[in-house]
């Protein structure tokens, strides 16, 4: 079975969608921010693509999302302080 697996661009966008979910105000997760969650250890590399560039698998990238979430939401003023 294969996985698959999604861009920087493509990762931000299904967090964005994810953090939406939970609140219409969120801020967007930018690819910016992908980058971060694996310098941060929240989310690993699955492959790349033909220009060498990171992909990453589905999974990984919820747990990510979830790991991030309560203090993203709260930089925007959603939550608990």
């Amino acid at each position: 079975m294969t996985t698959q697996l999604y861009t920087g661009a493509e990762a931000a966008e299904l967090a964005t969608q994810w953090r939406r979910t939970v609140s219409a105000t969120a801020a967007a997760v930018t690819r910016s921010a992908i980058c971060n969650w694996v310098t941060r250890g929240h989310l690993d590399v699955a492959g790349l693509d033909e220009q060498g560039h990171p992909l990453y698998a589905l999974a990984a990238l919820a747990r990510a999302e979830h790991a991030t979430r309560s203090r993203a939401l709260r930089l925007v003023g959603i939550g608990a302080p």
